[in-house]
């Protein structure tokens, strides 16, 4: 009998000693939370980022009017088939006398601070939207038929940027598809219709 009230007592005090070494052992440490994964590099045409950017202008101004359209070089687009990951949209606003520029990249638009407009700068002349009827990936394909095409196959890794701009002279709005990192040492610079998708000419 005093054994195995013993043996009874020994039980007790190791599962009381179990229980106590549980409770004094540290809480489990929570799974550390994901990182958000970066957005993938998109890349889109000239129309379709100038109108994400018009909605936006429009809030801004309800007289707003684009005076120009143009790609921004990245890492990761080389402007191939008329698109690219960043665009950049001016507008005015002739009620508030002030252009203001938005950009499009990585599906998000975005503002800059707002400038000065006087309607007899050369370098803002708005035009009107219904003139644009043609995107880029036409004007890319043109411009492809007068020495892009070659252009490219002897330098691949040339970048294709693009301007779109009212030309005063000819009264016509233009896709200017340029082949280089900037429109003064373009290896190439070909002028599109941007209402016909015709070609203009070549500027260099």
């Amino acid at each position: 009998m005093k054994k195995t009230v013993v043996v009874l007592a020994v039980a007790v005090a190791i599962l009381a000693a179990g229980s106590m070494a549980g409770c004094s052992s540290p809480p489990s440490k929570p799974a550390p939370a994901e990182k958000p994964q970066p957005k993938a590099p998109e890349a889109i045409t000239g129309s379709s980022a100038f109108y994400k950017c018009y909605i936006s202008a429009r809030l801004w101004a309800q007289d707003a009017q684009p005076y120009r359209v143009e790609s921004q070089p990245t890492t990761d687009s080389k402007g191939r088939d008329g698109k690219a990951g960043e665009w950049r949209a001016g507008f005015a606003s002739p009620s508030q006398h002030t252009t203001r520029p938005y950009t499009w990249a990585m599906g998000d638009v975005s503002h800059s601070v707002e400038d000065s407009f006087s309607p007899t700068n050369s370098s803002t002349q708005v035009f009107n939207v219904q003139f644009l009827k043609v995107d880029t990936d036409k004007a890319f394909a043109v411009a492809q038929q007068h020495g892009g095409d070659k252009l490219l196959e002897k330098e691949p890794d040339t970048p294709v940027l693009y301007v779109l701009e009212w030309n005063r002279q000819t009264n016509e709005l233009l896709w200017h598809v340029i082949y280089g990192t900037d429109r003064d040492t373009a290896k190439l610079r070909v002028a599109v219709n941007a209402s016909t998708g015709e070609f203009s000419r070549v500027e260099k």
